[in-house]
C-alpha cells in the first residue's frame, strides 16, 4: 500500500492530479466558511448548544452536509440540488423518448442530458434553498431577520441567490476535479466534507471524556464499513459462452466469460431519494403548525414530531427503512433495463449455457438480479435505520439523541465508502497503465 502510494506520488502527471484534487478541497473547504447574508451566527450557535431535539435534528443533517450547515454557509447544500437532477434524470430518460433517443447517442448525447441536467439543478437549488431557510427559520425564531418576500423582497432574494450560486459554485469545482484531477469531482466533494466532520465529532468525545461511547461507535463504524465493502465489493457471475465463427482461415470467438450482477447496484441513491421525500411531509406540516384551528395544528404537529430524524421517531426510520429497499428494486430495475444485457450477448453471439438467447436470457437475468438485490436492499434499509438502532441501544444513545452522537451518518458512510473503492481503482488503473504495482493484490 505505501509503495503504491509512493509510486503515485513519484508520477508527475498522477501527482499533479492528486495535488489538483486536494487544492480544490482546501478551496471548497474555504467556501464553506462563507455564512449566508443576514444570519444571526449569535442565536445559531445559542440554539445547536441548547441540546432541544430541533437542535439534534440539525445537528444530525449537519453531519451529512460537511459541517456546512451547523454554519448556515452559503454552501449548506452543497452538491445535492444537482445529484436530485441527475437522479430525475435518470428517472426521465426511459420515459421519455427524445431524452432515450440521446442517451444512445455517445459521448455527444451524455453531454446533452449532462447539460439538461445542470438548467435543471438551478431551479431545484433555488427552491431547495428557500425550503431550507424557511424550515430553519422555524425552528431557530430570528436566525434571519425579516425573511420572506412579503416584508424583505430583496434581502430574501440575496439569500436565495447566494445559496443556490453556492450550491452550482460546488458543482463546478467538482466538475474540474472530474476533468483535471482524480475521481468523481461531485462524489470527492461530498467525501471531502463528510470526512472533515470526523475529528470534530471525535474531539467532541474527548472533550466530554466519553471514551467508551467513542470506542464502541468507533467499533460500530469499522463493522459497518467493513459490511459496506463486502455488498458494495459482492456480485453473482453469471457465466456466457461466446460461439465459434469461422472467416477463411480463421476462427473467432468460442471463448468463456461471465456477467458481474453487482449485489448493490443503486449505491447510496435509494438514501438519498427516500430521504428527499421524507422531508416533505415534516416541511410542508410546519408551515400548518401555528394554525388557529386545533386539529388542523394537532395533526401537523404529529407530522412533524414522528417524520422527523429523532431517536424516538420510529414511524420516520420504519418508513425509510420501507422506502429505501423499494427505492432499491426500482432504480436497480431502471438501471439494468437500460444495459439490455441479453440483447447486447445476442448482438455479440454470446449466451448463458444452458438459456436461449434473446427473451429467455432477458428473464433469466431479471430473475437473478431481483433476487441479489433482495441482499442489497434488505442491507441498505439496515445501513439507513443504523442511527436509530445506535439510539435505542442502553448507554449508546443517552447523550440527547442516538442518531447525533454517531461519528458519521450511515448515508456518509456509504459516500465515504464507495467514493473510497472508486478512487483508489481508478489509482490503480493509472498505475497498471504505466507498469507500477498497484493498491489492490
Amino acid at each position: 500500500m505505501l509503495q503504491a502510494v509512493k509510486n503515485a506520488l513519484l508520477l508527475p502527471d498522477l501527482r499533479r492530479k492528486i495535488v489538483f484534487t486536494l487544492l480544490i478541497l482546501i478551496i471548497y473547504r474555504a467556501a464553506t466558511q462563507v455564512p449566508v447574508p443576514g444570519v444571526d451566527k449569535e442565536i445559531l450557535n445559542q440554539f445547536l448548544n441548547s441540546g432541544s431535539g430541533g437542535a439534534t435534528i440539525i445537528q444530525f443533517m449537519d453531519l451529512l452536509s460537511g459541517g456546512t450547515l451547523s454554519r448556515f454557509s452559503v454552501l449548506a447544500m452543497g452538491v445535492y440540488p444537482y445529484i436530485t437532477a441527475s437522479i430525475i434524470m435518470q428517472l426521465l430518460t426511459p420515459m421519455i423518448p427524445a431524452l432515450e433517443e440521446l442517451s444512445k447517442e455517445g459521448e455527444q448525447g451524455r453531454n446533452k442530458i449532462n447539460q439538461y441536467t445542470h438548467w435543471l439543478a438551478v431551479p431545484l437549488a433555488a427552491l431547495q434553498a428557500y425550503g431550507q431557510v424557511v424550515i430553519i427559520q422555524q425552528s431557530i425564531p430570528g436566525i434571519i431577520p425579516d425573511f420572506g418576500f412579503a416584508s424583505n423582497p430583496l434581502g430574501t432574494t440575496a439569500i436565495i441567490v447566494s445559496m443556490t450560486a453556492g450550491s452550482m459554485f460546488a458543482v463546478w469545482l467538482g466538475e474540474l476535479i472530474t476533468e483535471q484531477g482524480i475521481g468523481n469531482g461531485v462524489s470527492i466533494i461530498i467525501f471531502g466534507g463528510i470526512v472533515a466532520q470526523m475529528p470534530g465529532r471525535i474531539w467532541q468525545f474527548v472533550q466530554l471524556e466519553q471514551y467508551g461511547q467513542l470506542i464502541a461507535f468507533s467499533l460500530i463504524t469499522f463493522v459497518t464499513i467493513l459490511g459496506i465493502v463486502i455488498v458494495t465489493e459482492g456480485q453473482r457471475r453469471i457465466p456466457v459462452q461466446y460461439g465459434k465463427r469461422v472467416r477463411g482461415t480463421k476462427v473467432y470467438g468460442g471463448q468463456s466469460s461471465h456477467i458481474p450482477l453487482k449485489v448493490n447496484s443503486a449505491g447510496m441513491i435509494p438514501l438519498i431519494f427516500a430521504q428527499s421525500i421524507l422531508i416533505f411531509p415534516s416541511s410542508i406540516a410546519s408551515f400548518f403548525a401555528g394554525s388557529e384551528s386545533a386539529f388542523i395544528a394537532g395533526t401537523a404537529t404529529f407530522i412533524v414530531q414522528w417524520f422527523s430524524p429523532r431517536p424516538d421517531a420510529w414511524p420516520y426510520w420504519i418508513t425509510y427503512f420501507m422506502m429505501v429497499a423499494l427505492f432499491t428494486f426500482f432504480y436497480t430495475d431502471i438501471i439494468f433495463k437500460q444495459q439490455n444485457l441479453a440483447e447486447s450477448l445476442q448482438r455479440q453471439g454470446g449466451f448463458i449455457p444452458g438459456l436461449r438467447p434473446g427473451k429467455t436470457t432477458e428473464d433469466y437475468l431479471n430473475t437473478v438480479m431481483r433476487r441479489i438485490t433482495l441482499i442489497g436492499a434488505v442491507f441498505l434499509g439496515v445501513v439507513a435505520i443504523l442511527p436509530w438502532i445506535v439510539g435505542i441501544i442502553p448507554g449508546l444513545g443517552s447523550s440527547g439523541g442516538g442518531t447525533a452522537t454517531l461519528l458519521i451518518t450511515s448515508t456518509g458512510l456509504l459516500i465515504v465508502v464507495g467514493v473510497g473503492l472508486d478512487t483508489m481503482k481508478q489509482l490503480e488503473a493509472q498505475l497498471l497503465m504505466r507498469n507500477y504495482e498497484g493498491f489492490i493484490k
